[in-house]
Parts: C-alpha cells; structure tokens; sequence
C-alpha cells in the first residue's frame, strides 16, 4: 500500500519528477505501477492467469505420473482404484520416498535454509519469497502425491503460486504491503483454481496469507481468484473436486446436532496434528540416516494400503458418493488416513493437510451419522449435513480458516442452508481448538521450528528493528583496573551518565552510575579503589541481531537507562549501546506508521 495520503494523491507530480531527473524508463515504469490502482489489478490479473494455469498443469502432470507410477487406467483417482499389483502399492511409495530423500539431501548441501512459505513471508520478511525454493518444495510435493504419499497438492500450489507473485512484486519493487497483498493473490488464485471455488481462494488468503480482510486489498486478490478459476476451467473439464448436487434442510435437531459434531471434530483435529508430530519424532528417533527416512516412510505407507488403498495419495475426496460404504468402513478409513498422513509427513514427505482434512471431517460426519441413528433415529438428521459439518469443521480446525471453510462448502453446494449449518459446526470447532490447543497446522509447524509468529500478521519490521539499528557506536568505557580519580578526570560532573566498565580485554564487565562516582560524600579511600568496584549489571547486554521488543524487554529486567550492544554472548567486546528512551521512541514511531499504513488501507480504496 502507499505509504502516505500525499502518494497517492501526487501520482503525476511523482512520475514528473524522475522524468526532470533523467532516470530510466523501466523505473519510470516501476514508479507508475506503484501508484496506480488499475495497473496493481492488471498485475494480479496476470498472476491469477499464471497460477491457474501452472495449477492446472500441475494437477495433470500428478495424475500423469500417479497413472503411470501405479498402472492405473487413464482418468482413474488414485483414491478411488489402486494398481491390481500389491508390489506396486509397496514400492512406489518407497521408491518415491527414496527419492525424495536423495534429492533433499543433495539440494541441503548447495541450499541449506529452510523453505519460507506464504504466511512466513509475510509475517516475518514483508512477503519476499525465494523462487528456487517454491520450486523445490513444488518439485518435492509432486514427488510426494505423485508417488502415493498421504499428503494433499494444496502445498505446492500456493508455494508455486505466492513465490512466483512474490518474485514478480520484487522485481517490480513494489512497496511492502503491495508486496504482501502480490503473495496473497497468488495463494488465493492457487486454491481457487484448485477447488473452482474464488470465493474459498480468496478468504483463503485474507484468512491465513494476509492475515485480514481490508478494502484495499479485495479487489487485486478477488481479481486473481476470479481470472485463475477461468483459466483453471479453460484447460479443465471445469468440474469441481467437492461435486454435491443434493440440496438439505437445516432445522430442529439438526442445529444442536452441527454444535456437537463441531465439539467433536475440534478434538479429532488436535489429535489429527499432534498425530503428525509424534510420527515425527519417532523417525527422529529411529537410528537411519535422515535420508531413508521418507523411503521408511513410504513403506508403512504401501503396507497400510494393502489393507485400505483410499489412504493413498490424496484420497478420493470428500464427496459423498464415496462415504456411503458403512459405518465401520468409513471408521476404519478415518483412522487409516490419519495414520498414512502422519506417516508421510513425519517421515520427510512434502505436502499439506488441506484435502486430507477434507476427507477426513467427511468420513467423520458420515461415521457421527450412523451413530446417531443406532442411537436415536427418531430424530430424523440429514446425512449429507453432518457430512458437509464434518467436513468443514475438522478443515477449519486442522488448516485454521474457518470463513474459507464455510465458503468452500457454500460454492460446493450452492446451498445456503448447507452453509448454515456448517458455519455452526465451524465456530465450535476453530473454538476448541483455539482453547485447547491454540495453533493450526501451519502455525503448530512453525512453533515446532521455533519461528515466533502465530499468523500472517506483518511483524516483520519488529525483526528488522534491531539493536544494531537502534544503537550509538561511540559507547563510553573504561579499564577495570583503573581507580575512581581516573575515571572522574576523564569524564567530568555532567559529561555522562552512565560508563561501561571493560576489562584489558575488552571484555564487557559492567554498568558504572556516574551519578555516584561523583558524589561529594566519597572519601579519599573509595577514590583510590578501581572502578571495578562501582561496576554492576555485568550479564545486562543486548546482541546487535536483538530485536526493539527484546531490547525493551532487557531494560524492564535490568532497570537501567542504558545498555551495551557486545559482540556475542561469547566475545563481550562493547560494539556499541542503546538507550531505552530513544528505543522506546523508535519502536513507537514504527508502531504508530504500521497503524497509519492500516488505517490507510482501510480508508482509502483507490491510488490515483
């Protein structure tokens, strides 16, 4: 977004100036782009374009290789019907796991760091995002599903889809909120094109990529859903993935019935994700290399579908055609699924939970069904709306986007009161889990990393406020082995504050109050002594990587008005020092423009 009222307001005069100036035409081009409304939905436009597209011919290229890997008729769901050969259902996971954990620890060696996803970006790095590294954790998703892994597309779509948007803002140099709003545009443009839902795409991205909804940013994002929906079912059939043609009725009992399975499917979404994290730390534990952890992985995967095929790949889906086969069937697919989703991704498969929850809050709305007519059939429920409860409700518990879930069954359905009563199911559900575990998947994955964010909130620039920035270079120090006279020549009644105290060396030893070296009440003797005596606070310090809310929280711990700025916590050489009034007066300027720049956002839709 602008960064003030006057840019938006002197577009012209802004483009003017660079001309008077002599600078190139392509920034010249850059500068009109960041001021104009129309030429920001063009270029979401054209992401939309791309992403559906890239979208639709990942999906094909999956299915491709799911048909040739598992010799499956053409056009046939690896969900739905597995290769007649049971070696095939064992090694193809293992192969593609194998595979994968090759590449992974081949691609360490030349590119060591961790993949940002969209919500990272755009929480902590003002949305940029590294292209070769959307392509890598894209490559890795389609080896994943495409091997049979129990894991969903849905990653690698808005990986692809944010990185490419990311790439395109940064070379455009777009300012950082029109950066973040590019990420979202991609991720909304990937799940609609993925589910033929713009609406669902589009939440998606407010909800989980942006962090929230605001005027300025509806029309770029709506843009990108929409044109990425078009071009997805240009190249497509069109035919949604969630196809539901029966209308239901949401009265009576059904209400109290949506409120309860939404209880329940709170809990099951907890259980499905911490499921993943136990997987995860019993690979750990186990002693093979980190590469041969997937194909492990992969291995239990096949053997579980010996018994049950639906567990691989993706799943069939969550329509309901397919959940009609019995209550125990449909009870031992759910536990089969969770157990084959934590296998893949806590043994190294790449891939998201978004279709898996899907199926799973399916399988579990049909299972609540039939418990509800052994037990009470006099009531009366409607299936099919404690599938579609289920299945939104547990979606929004395990992805954390209750508005996309809603939305996603409404486009589905095209049934208002089907909506209804998932909205029920949903608020219950996004309450328990808030209460009782606080993260979705995505922020629970990053709390396992130790990434300190819990959405797409921009506090990124809190990170980039560092001591580093904050403080002065010329810290005032002396020798610990020179006496009190000495230091009171060398800084006068009112030359300083405070002194920091360092040994001969250089390591930092203390905080030395001027106020009381040059107290008149001081004998002779005290005078005489080294300075080391008055010297306090020696573990009171910042590192230069410290951010301000660090910072801040040091001097409420120490109660001192200044602190130094040492090295590292190993070489405690003074670099520097900061005090607490002008980084308090720092981090209050930068809250105050991050506010201004919200306020902005929301007050004013149009930039030229």
């Amino acid at each position: 977004m602008p960064d003030d009222v006057t840019g938006i307001r002197g577009a012209a005069s802004d483009v003017v100036g660079p001309l008077a100036s002599g600078r190139p035409a392509a920034a010249l081009g850059r500068q009109a782009l960041r001021n104009s409304t129309l030429a920001v939905l063009l270029l979401a436009a054209v992401v939309g374009a791309g992403v559906g597209l890239a979208v639709a011919l990942l999906h094909e290229a999956v299915a491709l290789a799911q048909e040739t890997a598992f010799d499956l008729p053409p056009g046939t769901n690896l969900g739905d019907a597995v290769a007649s050969d049971p070696w095939r259902i064992v090694l193809v996971p293992a192969a593609g796991g194998l595979v994968i954990g090759i590449l992974v620890k081949l691609v360490r060696r030349w590119r060591p760091n961790d993949i940002v996803d969209p919500i990272e970006a755009n929480a902590l790095y003002g949305g940029k995002m590294s292209l070769l590294d959307s392509l890598r954790l894209t490559l890795s998703t389609m080896l994943s599903n495409g091997s049979g892994a129990s894991v969903g597309m849905e990653a690698a779509y808005t990986q692809a889809g944010a990185g490419v948007a990311s790439v395109v803002g940064q070379r455009l140099h777009l300012r950082r909120a029109d950066l973040r709003t590019m990420v979202g545009c991609g991720a909304a443009a990937a799940i609609s094109a993925a589910y033929d839902a713009p609406l669902a795409g589009a939440f998606y991205a407010f909800e989980l990529v942006l962090g929230g909804y605001t005027i300025a940013t509806l029309a770029p994002v709506g843009t990108a859903a929409v044109v990425a929906v078009a071009v997805a079912n240009w190249l497509s059939d069109g035919a949604t993935s969630l196809p539901f043609v029966r209308p239901v009725a949401v009265a009576g009992w059904d209400y109290l019935a949506c409120g309860a399975l939404g209880f329940l499917a709170g809990w099951l979404s907890i259980f499905a994700m911490q499921s993943v994290t136990v997987a995860e730390r019993a690979f750990r534990a186990l002693p093979v290399p980190v590469w041969a952890r997937p194909a492990l992985g992969g291995l239990c995967v096949g053997a579980l579908a010996l018994a049950v095929p639906q567990v691989l790949g993706a799943g069939p889906g969550a329509d309901p055609e397919h959940l009609a086969d019995g209550v125990q069937a449909m009870a031992i697919l759910l536990i089969a699924k969770i157990a084959a989703s934590a296998l893949s991704l806590g043994s190294g498969f790449r891939g998201g939970l978004f279709s898996a929850s899907l199926l799973l809050g399916g399988l579990f709305g049909g299972v609540m069904y039939g418990a509800i007519e052994t037990l009470a059939p006099s009531l009366g429920i409607d299936r099919m709306v404690l599938v579609l409860v289920g299945m939104g409700s547990v979606a929004a518990g395990i992805i954390g986007a209750p508005v996309t879930m809603v939305l996603l069954v409404l486009e589905a359905t095209q049934d208002l009161w089907a909506a209804s009563g998932v909205l029920i199911g949903v608020v219950v559900s996004t309450t328990v889990v808030r209460q009782a575990f606080g993260y979705s998947f995505a922020t629970w994955r990053f709390h396992l990393r130790g990434v300190p964010i819990r959405g797409a909130y921009d506090i990124g620039w809190v990170s980039e406020l560092t001591a580093l920035r904050l403080m002065r270079a010329d810290a005032k120090t002396i020798l610990t082995t020179q006496t009190v006279e000495t230091l009171q020549r060398l800084y006068p009644l009112g030359s300083a504050k405070i002194v920091f105290a360092v040994e001969p060396s250089g390591r930092y030893a203390g905080i030395i109050d001027m106020g009381a070296v040059h107290d008149p009440s001081q004998d002779e003797e005290t005078a005489k002594q080294p300075v080391s005596a008055l010297a306090h606070h020696a573990d009171a310090f910042v590192l230069p990587g410290d951010d301000v809310r660090t910072v801040l929280q040091r001097f409420c711990t120490a109660e001192v008005e200044a602190l130094p700025v040492v090295a590292s916590p190993a070489d405690r050489r003074i670099v520097g020092y900061v005090t607490e009034a002008y980084a308090l007066r720092r981090y209050s300027q930068e809250l105050e423009r991050q506010r201004g720049e919200e306020l902005g956002e929301r007050s004013l839709y149009g930039r030229d």
